[in-house]
């Protein structure tokens, strides 16, 4: 008999061997995945919601602290709609926006090759988006 926490400990395993064909992944305390794309902070959790129902969510931090100026988190939106996967959140805050890109679906029977394609569409629609909004420094 499986329990929550070892079906979403293999879960977050088999999304750490799907991503590390592209990215170097580094495994939280909690478990959790983090990792970078093109500058954007990434981070994949487990959740079991029901027996057979474990889910991955992924998190990526499109960009934070942009100018709150009419239009931005529109454009950003407009922006985010083109890409199949993936919800934008729009966080007001005192230093401005910060843009979050997020999906969650359920991965079980997904073997590797497959699933990091998933992941790695969802990671490079938020790279493709900050790259849109956010001037390159340098």
């Amino acid at each position: 008999m499986s329990t929550e926490a070892s079906d979403t400990a293999e879960l977050l395993s088999r999304a750490r061997e799907a991503l590390e064909r592209y990215l170097e992944v580094n495994v939280d305390d909690d478990g959790a995945l983090t990792f970078s794309h093109a500058g954007v902070p990434c981070v994949i959790q487990s959740t079991k919601l029901a027996e057979g129902l474990t889910v991955l969510s992924l998190t990526c931090v499109v960009a934070w602290d942009l100018p709150d100026q009419p239009g931005v988190a529109a454009s950003a939106a407009e922006r985010a709609g083109r890409g199949l996967f993936g919800t934008l959140g729009v966080s007001h805050t005192d230093r401005g926006l910060d843009l979050t890109l997020r999906y969650a679906f359920p991965a079980q029977g997904l073997d590797p090759t497959a699933l990091g394609t998933l992941l790695m569409l969802v990671v490079s629609t938020a790279s493709q988006l900050r790259g849109e909004l956010v001037p390159v420094e340098g």
